[in-house]
């Protein structure tokens, strides 16, 4: 048994024993079960398969990421994840997740914008002061 740790900013998002691991590098897919020598890989944004420790097979979409095994752990450093129970339901949430996201980025960018805008107009003013 191994125990996989996947953490996202800010908080530990999956801490729990698996049986083995699925996920994809840079250079192909891989698999981990718990005798495989200690292993570092760049992840690509994609899916990672796991058993659990009763045999359930989960999904996990992920973005790029690092994964590290380390004796009987494996540690995923990523900047986000969304956990799916088949394909296709995971497939959903993830265009919603990319939706949320492209929305809040045009707002910060905008907001940017609108501070930016008023930055230039206030040196602006203060040129034209005497």
């Amino acid at each position: 048994m191994m125990q996989l740790k996947v953490q996202i900013p800010g908080e530990v998002f999956i801490d729990e024993p698996v049986q083995k691991i699925m996920a994809e590098a840079q250079n192909g897919f891989f698999c981990l079960e718990p005798r495989h020598i200690d292993f570092v890989a760049a992840l690509v944004p994609g899916l990672i398969i796991y058993l659990a420790e009763d045999g359930v097979e989960k999904i996990l979409a992920t973005d790029e990421g690092i994964l590290v095994k380390c004796g009987q752990e494996v540690l995923i450093s990523t900047f986000s994840a969304i956990p799916g129970k088949d394909l296709d339901s995971l497939r959903q949430m993830v265009t919603n997740y990319f939706k949320n996201q492209n929305e809040e980025e045009r707002l910060a960018r905008s907001a940017a914008a609108r501070l930016e805008a008023g930055i230039v107009r206030r040196f602006i003013e203060m040129e034209k002061l005497p």
